[in-house]
């Protein structure tokens, strides 16, 4: 069975923490903070226009000696998005996290945000999915070697 990233967002939830280009950094973080992420998604009337993430922070803002109070999200998100479909399978999901060095990818349906995903959601679904087929292939073995005796 081939799990899809819709799969994965009915198990772990639809709830994606956005925040505006024009809020600062640092009211950012504070909502990161709060809600226990470590990335936002920015939206701008309904429109995913970046990501905004720890290591934007750590790398953007922090080693560039800039002020979180004073320097806006639209300043150091990263942007345009790496996005996937509902219907990405995980595989292709880990490769485009893989190559674009993402933890974190929202998911878009008609241009739309329905949910997010982490490379940790991916692994554990991909976990998941590997201990479904090693279960499958067990029960197979030892249905066969019982019908051999």
């Amino acid at each position: 069975m081939k799990i899809t990233l819709s799969q994965v967002l009915d198990t772990k939830g639809r709830k994606v923490w956005t925040v505006s280009p024009r809020n600062s950094a640092y009211e950012a973080l504070e909502l990161m903070a709060e809600k226990d992420v470590g990335a936002l998604v920015v939206v701008e009337q309904d429109k995913v226009v970046g990501m905004f993430s720890e290591r934007d922070y750590a790398r953007k803002l922090v080693l560039k000696g800039k002020s979180s109070r004073e320097t806006t999200v639209a300043q150091v998100m990263a942007s345009p998005v790496c996005y996937v479909l509902p219907w990405t399978s995980l595989t292709e999901c880990m490769s485009l996290m893989t190559n674009k060095h993402v933890r974190h990818l929202p998911v878009l349906e008609d241009d739309k945000l329905i949910g997010i995903v982490t490379i940790g959601d991916v692994v554990k679904a991909i976990i998941s999915e590997q201990e479904s087929v090693i279960h499958e292939l067990k029960s197979y073995v030892d249905e066969a070697l019982k019908n051999r005796t």
